[in-house]
């Protein structure tokens, strides 16, 4: 058999494909010079910056929390205020859902 290897070197099992693949891999893999890496630094310093409110990240502790908390089972008060509803006995408290208008509004 013929050790020359007559494929062009896009075939990726060939022998000039290999070759290239490696010197490909190699060329990705150097390391940027110190005067390069201080430049790109240099460059990325002002824009490359988050910040993350306060207001945020309490959000996200009170998030937390309430979903680590058990849920809360309020299907017994929902089945009475269906009942008194129902029956014609219910009678809401007015100032209290004023003062709750009024808290929500200011």
């Amino acid at each position: 058999m013929n050790s020359i290897d007559t494929r062009p070197s896009f075939f990726p099992n060939s022998k000039t494909g290999k070759a290239e693949a490696q010197k490909a891999k190699a060329a990705s893999m150097r390391r940027n010079s110190y005067e390069r890496a201080q430049e790109l630094n240099d460059k990325t310093s002002k824009d490359a910056k988050v910040s993350i409110s306060d207001s945020i990240k309490d959000f996200s502790r009170i998030k937390k929390v309430a979903d680590a908390s058990e849920p809360v089972d309020n299907t017994d008060k929902i089945a009475s205020l269906k009942a008194q509803i129902q029956a014609g006995t219910y009678e809401p408290d007015f100032d209290a859902i004023a003062d709750k208008m009024l808290s929500s509004e200011f």
